[in-house]
């Protein structure tokens, strides 16, 4: 048997339009900083290539949440600035510190742990505040940031810790609640410089802040689902409306074409049933490989120049396209979402019809999926 001409599921990431998403919000901001986030395996687009892009369109620093993901970054040869924020009691702090990898603190536990792996390592650990300002999430809670401040001051006398930033998270729940926010981390802000600290870089913004809130900016930013062109509003601003070109198509092949009589049942439980004779084809994408099976009879591909319906439960492999009369044969291109400005559907469309967000359809997309890069990087 011949081979297939190339994988029949990809993910194509435009490296050209994640360094286009992170050059515009560079301008935009400016003087602040811009930090690219590429946590959670790049947002679904590769934290390699989705950093690599990124750096190249502007952007001075990276994050992610765990150590193991900074660790992958300095694997592949990235040596900019790479903050990581999340971590469990295991943490190992000895490796991130030796890879030159800051770390976000949120607690006096936190701050000692990395206080005895810089001992080991004889070293200054480049550190971050991480206050928690109104998420109730990670971070340290306003009342405990004095006795933290403290922590850091003596372990900065000790040569230990040097203090890089300050940050916090904004809740997007009301212009009124984030503004509310801002104020805490301003206190916040102040009460480290009154501790005799240099707070270094201060960092609240997330995506959605950089539209909407100037006054939340400070000395950077931190841009993740922005930076691969999905917007940051869910279905009520397109990425085109924020200048974004979205970064990934999602795409593969047709392994087979069905006429079908009208009322037969398709997928599991016989959801779906034509009302006239008709052309179904099976798409080699299921909810392994990401399509969110809350979609199923909702969701939308593009097939044969027009966008065809998901129709049946979508499967854990495949699922089923209605083309009608269209002329499909196995081997033909599929593409599930990508850039709407061509016609196909976009990936907040899928979020619309799973009742999720983009960022959910692009993180989800599973590893059986190849990440392909176009583009020079």
């Amino acid at each position: 048997m011949g081979a297939t001409p190339g994988p029949f599921r990809e993910a194509l990431i435009s490296t050209d339009a994640i360094r286009h998403n992170i050059a515009s919000i560079v301008t935009r901001v400016s003087p602040a900083r811009v930090m690219a986030v590429v946590k959670a395996n790049g947002y679904g687009h590769d934290p390699i290539i989705a950093a690599r892009a990124a750096l190249e369109g502007g952007a001075s620093a990276l994050g992610v949440a765990d150590v193991t993901e900074a660790l992958a970054l300095r694997k592949a040869g990235v040596t900019v600035p790479v903050l990581a924020w999340l971590h469990d009691p295991d943490t190992d702090f000895v490796s991130a510190l030796a890879a030159n990898i800051e770390v976000a603190v949120s607690s006096r536990a936190q701050l000692g742990a990395v206080v005895e792996a810089a001992a080991a390592l004889s070293r200054v650990a480049a550190i971050h505040l991480k206050v928690d300002t109104g998420l109730s999430r990670n971070g340290v809670a306003f009342a405990n940031l004095p006795a933290l401040c403290e922590a850091v001051l003596a372990a900065h006398s000790a040569g230990r810790v040097v203090l890089k930033g300050i940050m916090s998270h904004l809740a997007n729940t009301s212009s009124d609640e984030d503004a509310a926010q801002r104020e805490i981390f301003v206190r916040a802000v102040e009460l480290v410089r009154a501790t005799g600290l240099n707070p270094g870089l201060r960092h609240l913004a997330a995506s959605s802040a950089v539209f909407t809130t100037p006054a939340a900016w400070f000395d950077m930013v931190r841009v993740g689902i922005a930076g691969y062109g999905v917007s940051p509003f869910a279905a009520t601003v397109t990425p085109a409306e924020l200048g974004l070109h979205p970064a990934m198509t999602l795409r593969g092949r047709v392994i087979a074409v069905h006429r079908l009589p009208a009322g037969v049942g398709v997928s599991y439980n016989h959801t779906w049933r034509p009302d006239r004779e008709t052309t179904v084809a099976l798409i080699p994408f299921g909810y392994a490989d990401g399509l969110p099976r809350q979609a199923s009879n909702r969701g939308e591909v593009w097939l044969a120049g027009g966008r065809r319906p998901v129709v049946g439960r979508i499967a854990m492999d495949q699922c089923v396209v209605d083309v009608g009369n269209a002329p499909v044969a196995a081997g033909d291109e599929v593409v599930l979402f990508g850039d709407p400005s061509t016609g196909v559907p976009s990936a907040e469309d899928w979020a619309v019809a799973a009742g999720t967000i983009g960022y959910d359809i692009v993180t989800r997309i599973g590893p059986r999926v190849p990440r392909r890069a176009l583009g020079v990087t």
